[in-house]
């Protein structure tokens, strides 16, 4: 629901970044959040991790600010700017569209000025989430 609530904020306020940094361990439910986003945004999208493909393309249900798909960026594996470049990761950082990057951890050189940080945690149990959003600049 908080993926929901953060693309009705996006499209609804043009200050917000197109950018969502997000951070948060394995199976904390990272891309379930960007499902619950694309839910908003691209509802004929059917959401999977990006784990493999590194980056996963979806196609918005109508062009609000300017945001014509969503990219869904899996940053696990990258290990430096070279891969980045390899992705084509900074020709993704277009006006007409909104990134999402899952582990940002690994790659805190690379975020743009300003972005949505989205942090996950567990908190006592599997079940339990905490969940932060907050912007950076």
């Amino acid at each position: 629901m908080l993926g929901r609530e953060l693309a009705n904020a996006i499209q609804n306020d043009s200050s917000l970044p197109k950018f969502i940094a997000m951070y948060g361990d394995l199976g904390v439910g990272k891309t379930a959040f960007v499902r619950g986003l694309c839910s908003k945004l691209c509802s004929k999208s059917i959401v999977k991790s990006p784990t493999f493909a590194l980056v996963n393309e979806y196609k918005c249900d109508s062009a609000v600010r300017g945001i014509k798909k969503v990219y869904h960026f899996d940053m696990y594996r990258v290990t430096d700017e070279d891969d980045l470049y390899s992705i084509g990761f900074f020709d993704y950082l277009r006006d007409d569209c909104l990134c999402v990057a899952e582990w940002c951890e690994m790659i805190p050189y690379a975020l743009p000025d300003n972005y949505v940080k989205v942090s996950i945690d567990k908190v006592d149990t599997d079940c339990k989430r905490k969940i932060a959003i907050c912007l950076e600049a």
